[in-house]
């Protein structure tokens, strides 16, 4: 199986950054989500590029200090989880990742007590 190959058609966007916040790789819903803004072509992009302040900023930060930042969104009714996180080589910060997860507007919680 090649590298990432399952991350192709999931249901959510997948968008990867360079240490030095370069656009690497997009999975095909990221692809159509920022399809206004260039889609594919974004690849080899620098990711601060396609945030207004303040969102710049907090990326910003979050590449230099390799921490998550994970948030809900919503647009035209459309509710969204967005988890934007650290990768590593070897333990060493090599990029970040950044999910983008359309919510059920009814999705389930549940409370797990420990056994």
């Amino acid at each position: 199986m090649p590298n990432a190959s399952w991350t192709k058609e999931v249901p959510f966007a997948i968008t990867v950054t360079d240490a030095n916040g370069i656009i690497i790789d997009m999975n095909d819903r990221s692809a159509v989500t920022f399809e206004k803004d260039g889609g594919r072509d974004l690849i080899g992009k620098q990711v601060l590029d396609c945030h207004p302040e303040p969102a710049r900023s907090r990326l910003e930060s979050l590449l230099k200090e390799g921490s998550s930042n994970i948030y809900t969104i919503e647009k035209k009714g459309v509710k969204k989880i967005i988890v934007q996180t650290p990768w590593r080589v070897e333990g060493k910060l090599a990029g970040m990742v950044e999910l983008s997860i359309e919510l059920p507007a009814d999705m389930q919680h549940f409370v797990r007590e420990s056994l």
